[in-house]
């Protein structure tokens, strides 16, 4: 195989799903996925690759040290990609104790295993080895009105998600600086697109419409968050595992920030140009007369952020990179995608989605 090998974790999530795809079709590494495959990951969202020699699927958790460490034995990667984590401020606040055990325990172990295979390395392979973190920009807290993330931000976690997440930023810098594994970090604002889990914003929003269900906005929609496209952060991720310096950290973002609701507004408009209510099977005789109708403000979470937003000078100076897609090209895009593939929304979620909306929020229900 003369293409060099790289470990992706958490390749069937949203994020994760996104490289390997663009990582294959560019034939730029042979991918080896490690997922555990939990409620968010779908392994048919890589299904046109199963015939592709330069994939290789592995069902597991990056915490079980064994079968870490024979990946590592078997496949011979030139470094590492973690993605894999749980990821849901939400979720983190029903039952954080999975986030302690995926984002810091597994990370960790992920992380030391890595340092015992990088040990075994010739110079010259040590030399091309990276270890790349991949993170969130939630870890440096809420902004104000004014201001902007940067790699000096100080880290100041508000949610049990973020605070994991912290950690094992914390440890990754701590394996590079006390033993000297070649690791980058890159903090990242929201991603969207295509494949998303439809627990988070934009895809609810599109799936929930699709259905003509309560469209739920926490508190007053105030809220702003930086939204990048999935594929742009891909290629951010890409470009900072083969181009960053080992060490150092990198944030991530487009600049398109936009309150919730604009956004929610935005969301509807492109759905009422894309699929008018008349066209839509999922609304029936509902009784509204545009996708806005269904918007709903409902009690804010727990220690919800106010404000995140990015300034990623670091990763157009140093690297080159810029961001491609526009926030309104890359959500008519998206609604669009959602749109031609309600059956694998309903099939990537498998009425886990339902069941734990169910529980969880009491706006559940049609309008």
């Amino acid at each position: 195989m003369s293409e060099k090998t790289i470990l992706v974790t958490g390749g069937s999530g949203f994020i994760g799903s996104n490289l390997v795809r663009m990582l294959r079709q560019d034939e730029a590494f042979r991918v080896i996925n490690l997922d555990k495959l939990t409620y968010a990951a779908n392994p048919e969202t890589l299904a046109d690759l199963k015939n592709d020699d330069g994939y290789i699927f592995v069902q597991g958790d990056i915490g079980n040290r064994e079968l870490v460490r024979w990946i590592f034995k078997q496949y011979h990667p030139v470094g590492v990609l973690n993605l894999a984590a749980e990821s849901h401020v939400d979720r983190s606040i029903e039952s954080p104790e999975d986030f302690v055990q995926t984002n810091i325990v597994a990370a960790y172990r992920l992380l030391d295993e890595a340092l015992f295979y990088w040990r075994t390395l010739p110079d010259v392979e040590k030399k091309e080895f990276r270890f790349l973190h991949v993170s969130t920009d939630e870890v440096f807290g809420a902004l104000g009105d004014d201001g902007f993330f940067t790699e000096e931000t100080r880290y100041s976690p508000n949610s049990p998600y973020s605070a994991s997440k912290a950690a094992s930023d914390h440890f990754v810098r701590a394996y590079q600086h006390t033993y000297g594994l070649p690791t980058l970090i890159t903090n990242c604002s929201n991603n969207y697109g295509p494949y998303q889990f439809p627990e988070k914003l934009i895809p609810m929003m599109i799936f929930n419409a699709l259905r003509g269900e309560l469209l739920p906005v926490y508190g007053d929609g105030s809220n702003v968050r930086d939204w990048i496209y999935v594929e742009d952060h891909c290629r951010a991720i890409m470009s900072v595992f083969e181009k960053g310096q080992v060490g150092e950290t990198y944030v991530i973002g487009a600049n398109s920030e936009q309150k919730n609701i604009d956004l929610v507004h935005t969301i509807c408009n492109i759905m009422n140009e894309l699929l008018p209510l008349d066209k839509n099977p999922g609304l029936n005789a509902k009784k509204i007369n545009n996708y806005e109708d269904l918007i709903h403000f409902v009690t804010d979470r727990p220690g919800h952020d106010q404000r995140y937003a990015i300034d990623a000078k670091k990763m157009h100076n140093e690297l080159g990179w810029e961001p491609e897609m526009s926030l309104e090209e890359g959500l008519r895009q998206t609604v669009r995608w959602y749109i031609e593939n309600l059956d694998w929304v309903n099939q990537a979620s498998g009425g886990k989605f339902d069941d734990w909306v169910n529980k969880n929020y009491a706006w559940r229900g049609a309008y």
